[in-house]
């Protein structure tokens, strides 16, 4: 099922780690000597030139997945789907070599499923599409008008945008792009995507059987965990759903969270409810994904490979010009925000609300040349795993985050078939 998953075009050589290791520990010894004669003084933030950002974001708000088996439903209708004018901006969706989009599994499996009211599962709604064009302007304040880092109009020299190959990821990419640049653009705008057998802007279970067979012995446990079961047992029976109709607090919460957004009439109950349908999904995704080093990895390692390998391309003295961009898009699903938030060491417990973003910011100290991170969750300024402070030097970022990074060889042993011993039902 893995076999020729992973081809070498989606990642930055490995070699790049070890040609840059003699070059981080001459910088420490440096910083040392540097540090030792200031007496340790915080970091001047007037002397860091900002280099490059990435953003992670989720989509917009969207229809349900699965709507619940409710005698009264919420009509979702076509004109929830109506496109705002100021979020059209003309783009090319590719694959990563430049090549035709492919064909996308999540769509066609989405399409199946018709909602009360005509509209299909999981679609982005035009306050979703609101939404990303909002978090557009922000990034728009911040990096064109507050810090002139980025050119005014869509330039494809300075940024690169990917998407994950579905729908509602997509359209959101572009309303982001529209707020961003507000419309304007000096050369074609390029949407890359990728196969899903090598995704890695979701939990990649197709391409990771180890992954596969972990959330599956769990699944139908999860609601079976003390605590789970018994307030799954209550907030269905308030609902009048039977024991067979299948939801779980995922559902719920899903459902929940897209009738909010739209500000549509929904079960009162599920309002009622709200704070413990939510801890109860977030609690029972953390069960799912088993909550130990090697699941963690599966899940979020290769996204971090692929920040990580842009942060060095960018600190690498030889890389060239055009091979480096100012500006990274990353159009990515509560599903792997979460475990990335888990990996940053900023997890606060709660469900990635819709249109939310991870901004990852690197600088050069203008005098000693040193390297920071600055790393913001929703707009706020974090302080990550392993870090100091707010503004990180870049090693000892990358030192933590080293813990579950994957380059793709250790990607598909980690994954291959020969890593899982003893997975029991309850694993």
């Amino acid at each position: 099922m893995i076999t020729e998953v992973f081809r070498a075009r989606l990642w930055a050589p490995v070699g790049v780690l070890t040609s840059l290791a003699y070059w981080f520990h001459q910088r420490r010894v440096a910083l040392a000597e540097l540090r030792a004669a200031d007496g340790q003084h915080p970091v001047d933030r007037s002397l860091l030139e900002l280099k490059m950002v990435q953003v992670v974001f989720r989509h917009g708000a969207r229809s349900p997945l699965k709507q619940l088996p409710l005698e009264e439903q919420v009509a979702w209708t076509p004109r929830l789907l109506e496109v705002p004018p100021q979020t059209q901006f003309d783009h090319t969706v590719t694959d990563l070599a430049g090549g035709p989009k492919p064909h996308s599994p999540l769509d066609a499996r989405d399409r199946k499923t018709v909602l009360k009211g005509d509209m299909f599962a999981g679609q982005l709604t035009s306050v979703g599409m609101w939404q990303m064009f909002a978090l557009g302007e922000r990034l728009r304040k911040n990096y064109v008008e507050d810090v002139p880092f980025l050119s005014p109009a869509f330039n494809p020299q300075e940024v690169f945008v990917r998407s994950s190959n579905v729908s509602r990821n997509l359209e959101s990419t572009r309303c982001l792009l529209a707020g961003l640049f507000q419309r304007q653009r000096e050369g074609p705008i390029i949407i890359h995507t990728d196969e899903a057998a090598s995704e890695v802007l979701y939990p990649n279970f197709e391409s990771c059987w180890s992954l596969r067979e972990r959330v599956r012995g769990r699944r139908q446990a999860a609601s079976l965990q003390p605590g789970i079961s018994e307030d799954l047992t209550k907030v269905t029976g308030e609902l009048g759903l039977a024991g067979g109709d299948k939801v779980d607090f995922i559902v719920l919460f899903d459902n929940m969270a897209a009738e909010q957004a739209q500000s549509l009439p929904g079960c009162p109950t599920l309002k009622r409810f709200a704070q413990l349908i939510e801890q109860r999904a977030v609690d029972v995704f953390l069960y799912l994904l088993g909550g130990d080093r090697k699941s963690l990895q599966m899940v979020v390692g290769p996204l971090l490979h692929l920040l990580e390998s842009n942060l060095l391309r960018v600190v690498d003295p030889a890389t060239p010009p055009d091979k480096s961009r100012k500006l990274y898009l990353y159009a990515a699903h509560d599903v792997i925000l979460m475990p990335l938030l888990m990996a940053l060491g900023i997890f606060d417990h709660r469900w990635p609300p819709f249109a939310v973003d991870v901004t990852l910011e690197l600088y050069q100290h203008r005098k000693s040349n040193e390297w920071f991170v600055r790393l913001c969750y929703h707009g706020e300024e974090q302080v990550p795993r392993g870090c100091p402070d707010q503004l990180c030097p870049l090693d000892k970022f990358l030192n933590a985050m080293s813990v579950y990074t994957l380059d793709p060889e250790k990607f598909h042993a980690l994954c291959s078939q020969a890593q899982v011993t003893g997975l029991g039902a309850g694993e």
